[in-house]
């Protein structure tokens, strides 16, 4: 049997006697296992690499031998028991957990957290975190060596909505704990050390979150529906994208949290709401003033957060994030420039809607060159519209050449690291 004991926030709780009594093994960060009065025969691994640790609780396992590790708040949460229990089996284990830096740190602002997202940055990329700070009112980061509240706080600081960062220290110490509020910049400006337990990404407007009756945890569920109506969004001339070019294009961009995607030539916004709604961080690019106060009036009116970004493609784009998606929706002479340049950075995929059939050819080039596998579809719909005698005819739309490119599998991983 393996007992984890999760020994609270900070340095921990005292670790009761009778966990350790009779131990012969004892595994744990090095502040756990100076906090803790061990038996004096066992043998103590201060946790480094998991690899070599698990190697060795394995020999004392197999001996019938007794082994504890010591990990703090909930080990089951983000925590070492995901690792203990694909080697040894759930049935091994003893856990008993303390309470996790999480739930500390909501319990130190008095506000709920049912409703907040949690991810963690500590050994893996930041970008994810960013991201679902960026497009959710109330997220937890885990953070680790060179993923703290600085580089959190870099990453956000021109991130739209008003965010606050909650940087929680030494969660536990009487002595040394600190819970304190600053801006992403002010928190880009600070050198944390390494007692930070927890940062907290909040948007004071709604961190109290939807309603006081919740029945699933975790933040609001994805919307019921996607592919809105034209009428869902404020446009100039019926110049948006038609629903049925959305829906399509939504399901080869796969938004989704953790994700940041371009709309480029966004135009009324429209992709870049969906996008918004269904988890992303959306960054969208138009050119025309009256078009950018339009995509933050339409992200305003569907209550989520688009990064509206003033400028005409491709040279704006320097600016920004890597995406894992782009839709292309404008861009006249410079489409084939402006594929490439989103084609170059794009970690997953490449959306283009185009109304003039002879642009297919330069943009499909640009997706191949690329290194993408490129199909495309042209989407010609008639929609039902009401006649006088309460009769129906068909309404034809103007027809859309979508063009999409997927960068394989096998080179994701090396594209916008």
């Amino acid at each position: 049997m393996i007992t984890v004991v999760g020994t609270g926030t900070g340095t921990g709780l005292p670790v009761p006697s009778d966990v350790l009594a009779g131990a012969e093994l004892v595994v744990g960060g090095r502040r756990h296992l100076e906090a803790a009065v061990l038996p004096r025969e066992a043998e103590r691994i201060v946790l480094g690499p998991l690899a070599p640790a698990l190697d060795t609780v394995e020999r004392y396992v197999a001996e019938g031998r007794r082994v504890v590790v010591l990990a703090s708040g909930d080990p089951g949460f983000f925590g070492i028991v995901r690792a203990l229990a694909e080697r040894f089996d759930a049935e091994r284990l003893d856990v008993r957990p303390g309470v996790s830096s999480v739930a500390a740190a909501f319990a130190r602002l008095g506000l709920p957290w049912d409703d907040a997202v949690v991810v963690s940055a500590h050994g893996r990329d930041l970008r994810t975190a960013v991201n679902v700070c960026r497009a959710r009112p109330k997220v937890a980061v885990l953070t680790g060596p060179g993923a703290g509240p600085a580089e959190l706080g870099a990453a956000l600081a021109h991130a739209p909505g008003e965010r606050i960062l909650v940087v929680a220290s030494a969660l536990g110490d009487p002595e040394h704990e600190r819970v304190e509020r600053v801006t992403p910049a002010e928190a880009a400006a600070r050198d944390w050390g390494t007692a930070v337990s927890v940062v907290l990404s909040l948007d004071a407007s709604r961190a109290l979150g939807p309603g006081p009756v919740r029945t699933v945890a975790g933040p609001p569920p994805g919307p019921t529906e996607w592919a809105l109506e034209e009428s869902a969004f404020a446009h100039r001339d019926s110049m948006i994208t038609k629903f049925e070019v959305r829906a399509l294009a939504l399901a080869r961009l796969g938004p989704r949290p953790g994700d940041l995607v371009w709309d480029v030539g966004a135009g009324s916004g429209s992709v870049a709401v969906e996008c918004a709604r269904l988890g992303a961080a959306v960054s969208a690019v138009e050119k025309t003033p009256d078009g950018v106060e339009r995509v933050r009036a339409n992200a305003a009116a569907h209550e989520v957060d688009v990064h509206v970004v003033h400028g005409a493609a491709p040279a704006v784009l320097d600016s920004l994030a890597d995406p894992d998606a782009v839709f292309v929706g404008g861009g006249g002479g410079e489409l084939p420039a402006i594929v490439a340049a989103c084609a170059a950075r794009a970690r997953r995929s490449v959306v283009i809607a185009m109304a003039a059939l002879d642009r297919v050819p330069a943009a499909r080039e640009a997706l191949v060159s690329a290194g993408f596998s490129c199909d495309g579809v042209l989407l010609q719909s008639s929609r039902l519209a009401p006649l006088p005698g309460q009769v129906t005819r068909l309404a034809a739309t103007n027809p859309v050449f979508l063009l999409w490119g997927t960068r394989p599998v096998a080179h994701t991983e090396g594209v916008a690291q």
